[in-house]
């Protein structure tokens, strides 16, 4: 049930938003509208946290406080199974694969994936003053000047489609994964120096600035996103912000620096968990030391399953996290990142919100990471256009505890590394191929005649995916196959305007 002061809340911000539809950069309005951190770590496992699973090798104090202080989801899920596609959704309320990206990720080198027509998180709470920054990992494409016949972008020329054209007021990060060239800071349309350096590392050869280390990414990207907060507090106190915070971490390279060295019982893999956390109690100790927690969402999450499998640097053979370590990264999920299986893309999803989200908290709702964008016009008080967020849905009823008496998301769609697709609705999970769809084994096989073409199962009461009932229930098959059809001619899963109504007239939702 939720507390008198959260509906009191939500009944605030809602009225004001109507009032003030488009707000400026300082009113009454803006300033009473929540500050949004959303802090997104890269592969981290559903059961890396102390929170999640109470026989994780890996210290999260933060973390489990974070948790502590707000409400955790058991059944949130990433767009997709690995990064990009996931990024897309969450800043664009879509599924990716309606891109042509169809399967893995782009690379530093890589055009820009959002068309800058498209509503995004940032560029909606713009509208309602919000001042919107990002720090961290891009990882959606950059439109870099290039030359005829270069190798390489001239990085003297501004990049000129970026973060800063999607809404975003700032920008300081990486253009991809910390292994992906090129090896260099970016702030705002520029690099931060120019990469001269032609260097190899972990596998991949590419340009590097003078001095720059892998090691040294995630603390600096901890000390600007600090240091933000800080310029905000000082410079622009009534205004709301939104700050994006992509983690590079505990994705591959794994280079935990001295100060975490030996801090888990995961060895250099729990080690650079261990930085996730000490980085989430940067920010919160920095909201706390400016007076703005009580007034801030705080959402802490992953963009898709743990790896499992670790290659910690090129010096080092790969290291079974499970069977030396007993450490269990995303639980007893099956599968890992990049699988169309739990372990691909069920994940750690932890929200606070101080007087509106009931501490010490769980839900069982199922939601996606492509929620955040409805969510977000929920909380300014704005619609969505129908071509804004198809596949985002509001999730902010069960962020503050309220009964309703259906599922928020009609069903959700799972995508594999490999392009393989799954739909989830109810307890029903039907994946449209055999296999894993991604780096597990078996990756993909073509069944033998009269074996189960797909695979169905029970969330409810098997969540490790043992038992596949695709050939007892047919009929369950072919109600979810209908309804992913739908989903793909329509483009959409959430219901349009008209949809809505007409659901109204009859009586439905």
């Amino acid at each position: 049930m939720v507390s008198r002061r959260a509906s009191k809340l939500l009944v605030l911000f809602t009225a004001l938003a109507v009032l003030f539809p488009s707000v400026g950069s300082a009113n009454d309005a803006s300033r009473r509208l929540p500050n949004i951190v959303y802090i997104l770590a890269d592969d981290l496992g559903y059961g890396d946290l102390r929170c999640y699973n109470r026989d994780s090798k890996i210290p999260t104090p933060h973390m489990d406080r974070l948790a502590a202080e707000g409400m955790r989801f058991l059944d949130a899920h990433s767009g997709a199974s690995v990064c990009t596609p996931t990024r897309y959704g969450i800043l664009t309320g879509r599924y990716a694969w309606r891109t042509p990206l169809k399967t893995g990720g782009l690379f530093g080198y890589s055009a820009p994936l959002i068309n800058t027509w498209r509503i995004t998180v940032p560029s909606l709470l713009k509208r309602h003053g919000y001042q919107t920054e990002c720090v961290g990992k891009w990882h959606l494409g950059l439109d870099w000047t290039w030359h005829k016949y270069d190798a390489h972008p001239d990085f003297s020329e501004p990049i000129r489609v970026g973060p800063l054209d999607y809404g975003f007021d700032y920008f300081f990060g990486i253009a991809a994964s910390a292994d992906m060239p090129p090896f260099i800071f970016i702030e705002n349309n520029f690099t931060v120096g120019l990469p001269t350096e032609s260097v190899k590392w972990f596998k991949r050869h590419g340009l590097a600035l003078p001095r720059f280390e892998v090691v040294d990414v995630m603390p600096t990207l901890a000390r600007k996103a600090v240091e933000r907060i800080q310029t905000h507090a000082q410079d622009t106190p009534g205004k709301p912000f939104f700050l994006y915070f992509p983690l590079t971490a505990p994705h591959i390279p794994v280079v935990p620096p001295d100060f975490v060295a030996g801090k888990s019982q995961a060895d250099r893999y729990g080690d650079f968990v261990y930085l996730v956390d000490w980085t989430v109690g940067q920010v919160m100790e920095s909201l706390d030391a400016h007076g703005l927690a009580e007034n801030t969402m705080v959402i802490l999450t992953s963009d898709n399953g743990g790896r499992i499998w670790v290659p910690a640097d090129e010096r080092h053979p790969e290291e079974n996290v499970i069977t030396k370590y007993n450490h269990l990264t995303n639980g007893h999920l099956r599968g890992r990142k990049s699988d169309i299986w739990e372990g691909g893309h069920r994940i750690p999803f932890i929200a606070r919100w101080p007087g509106s989200i009931e501490p010490g908290t769980t839900s069982g709702e199922t939601i996606c990471l492509n929620d955040l964008l409805a969510t977000c016009a929920a909380v300014v008080g704005e619609t969505l256009p129908d071509n804004a967020g198809e596949d985002s849905y509001n999730i902010l009823p069960a962020l503050l505890g309220e009964e309703f008496d259906r599922p928020i998301r009609e069903a959700t769609v799972h995508h594999s590394n490999l392009g393989m697709f799954a739909i989830r609705l109810g307890p029903w999970k039907l994946i449209f191929g055999r296999g894993s769809g991604g780096h597990s084994e078996p990756k993909t096989f073509q069944p033998e005649p009269g074996e189960p073409q797909g695979q169905l199962y029970n969330m409810d009461i098997d969540p490790n995916e043992t038992r596949n009932l695709y050939k007892e229930r047919r009929d369950v098959v072919r109600r979810l196959t209908a309804l992913f059809e739908k989903y793909k001619q329509e483009g959409r899963s959430r219901p349009s305007d008209r949809q809505q109504k007409a659901r109204h007239a009859q009586g439905v939702g």
